[in-house]
Order: C-alpha cells, then structure tokens, then sequence
C-alpha cells in the first residue's frame, strides 16, 4: 500500500528506520517458524487431545504476535518510504504486496469481499445410530472437507475460508478425533466455508464433485448436516485477511 507524505527522512533518520525494518522482520520470520513448527502427536504417553488443545492456544498467541510485528514492520517500511510514497522495489527487500490487490487477495493478504456461497458440514445429531452403523459413518470427515474445498476452487473460486481463517497455498486441513486441526487451531463442528465466486459456477461445481456426492449420500441416509448459502449482492460475503505463517517445510512435485 502506497502512502502520499508531504516530505522524505533525513539520511540518517532514513537508515535507522530501514535499519529498525530489517530488525522487526528478523523477529518476525523467527516468531512465525515458531508458530509453523510440528509436535510429534504420536507420542506413546502424549495425551493426545490435551496436546491438541494446548498446541491450538500457543498458536492462537504467536499468531497474534505475528500480526504485531507484520504491522510495525509494515509502518516502519512506510516510513522509510522516499517524498511521495514511491519506492524503488530494488531497493525494497520488504516490497508490501498490498501494493498489488490481485496479488494481494491471491495470496490472502488482503480482507476481500464479493458474491459466493457458504456450505455448511455438520455430523449427525445427538442420538442418531442406525442399526449397524458405526460412529465414523456419523461425523464429518478431513476428506468431505476436503472435497468441498476442491471442488469450490474448481469452480472459480476466487477467495475462500474455513470457520474464521483464510485458505492460502501452505493451508493443510487435518482431523484429529474428531476435531478440525486448521493451521494449529481447533474447531469443532459445524464447518463453514465460504468462497468469493460466480455462485452459479460455484455451485455447479459442488453438484459436479464426486466426493461431494458421496457427503450428500450420508446426508441422506444419516442425517449428516449439509447446507448451501447463496450471497449475491456484491458485498455479500467478507473474508479476513490470512493472519498465519506462510513458511514452507517441504514440497513434492505432483508428477
């Protein structure tokens, strides 16, 4: 984001302030491998949904920590900014994507709002047990999630968000039991996502997927909650910006 002043820093006032930025960003990166870093949940004397949980509320702190220090650098970076805004992006090793909008809202750095459609997953209620159907047949599972995800970014999606966080690239979603593990927090159900898109296409790729089909078969017969909400008014749906960290630990080629 570009930001008009009426007048540029003095030389040295212009190397401390850029100074202060490498500094900031140097406790950011290293707060945001903290908040990234894995627990072997696996532990033979791990309490498995103690950790969980415990895990979720450091995250949930070093995030905000995060934000903190994303904020005074992005100050500090506009500060050291020359009369006029204008910066030379060589010279600018924290160039600020905000910069660019389209960049912006596909990275998820920026809030975005627009027409879409919410789904909503829920497991069957309380007190649902056919004859001869077991407890997972009863719950929502990593791959219905997945599945709507999939399919809602075949369908043109063009932001999207689970419960309250922003869908990125590095975003993984994982059950544990029978909770939803997104980027190190907890949530049980029901799941709401919601995606920024054409609603028509959108909701044509739902009907489209496969998977999503298999969801809807045990909605059927089970009760499992399923519901789709269409927005169509230009500020129909708003998604936060991404508040997480982005760092990769590892990648495999999908050929």
């Amino acid at each position: 984001m570009l930001v008009r002043r009426t007048g540029g820093l003095r030389p040295l006032g212009r190397r401390a302030a850029v100074a202060g930025v490498f500094a900031l960003a140097g406790l950011l990166f290293a707060t945001s491998a903290l908040t990234s870093r894995g627990t072997d949940l696996r532990s033979e004397t791990a309490d498995l949904g103690a950790l969980v949980v415990e895990r979720s509320r450091l995250n949930e702190q070093r995030a905000a920590r995060v934000a903190q220090l994303r904020a005074e650098v992005d100050e500090l970076s506009r500060a050291a900014a020359p009369a006029g805004g204008q910066r030379d992006p060589l010279d600018d090793p924290l160039a600020d994507p905000l910069a660019d909008a389209a960049l912006g809202t596909a990275s998820g750095a920026l809030a975005v709002t627009g027409p879409g459609v919410t789904v909503v997953l829920d497991d069957a209620p309380d007190g649902v047990r056919p004859e001869g159907v077991g407890p997972d047949d009863l719950v929502v599972h990593q791959q219905d999630v997945e599945a709507v995800v999939n399919a809602l970014w075949a369908g043109g999606a063009e932001a999207m968000t689970i419960v309250d966080q922003r869908i990125v690239s590095t975003s993984a979603v994982r059950c544990v039991g029978n909770v939803l593990v997104l980027q190190g927090r907890t949530y049980s159900p029901p799941y709401a996502i919601s995606a920024i898109g054409d609603p028509d296409a959108l909701r044509a790729a739902l009907d489209a997927s496969a998977q999503v089909a298999v969801y809807r078969q045990y909605v059927d017969a089970y009760g499992l909650g399923w519901s789709v909400e269409v927005g169509e008014a230009p500020d129909a749906l708003l998604l936060p910006a991404f508040d997480g960290s982005t760092t990769l630990d590892a990648a495999r080629s999908a050929a």
